[in-house]
């Protein structure tokens, strides 16, 4: 069963690809639904690290001394400065590491 509904998933995917992306067939986009589309990057990334970062045993936590809000916020502010991705993402994992080392480091 696990196997069937892989490859009934594997030809939907490739199938919504393919009528968007073959130049032959008539189907064409509009400007309205492409304007439209570039949201969607944001709201599916929104949707990954939003729950990561703060959510915890299933409530809602904004303490400031959560790492994983420290490094976020961190994030937000390197890639503001140096529209640099390797760095905001050196910078926010070495802050993230270093906040949970640190917090550990307390608990004993």
């Amino acid at each position: 069963m696990n196997i069937i509904t892989i490859i009934l998933l594997a030809c939907i995917t490739f199938s919504s690809r393919y009528l968007f992306l073959e130049p032959m067939l008539p189907l064409k986009i509009g400007p309205k639904i492409k304007s439209l589309l570039s949201f969607s990057a944001p709201a599916v990334l929104t949707a990954i690290w939003f729950p990561i970062v703060f959510i915890r045993d299933n409530s809602l936590t904004s303490s400031l001394t959560d790492p994983y809000l420290a490094a976020a916020a961190v994030a937000v502010i390197a890639s503001y400065k140096t529209r640099s991705i390797y760095f905001t993402l050196g910078i926010s994992l070495c802050v993230f590491a270093l906040l949970q080392v640190f917090k550990s480091a307390l608990m004993f």
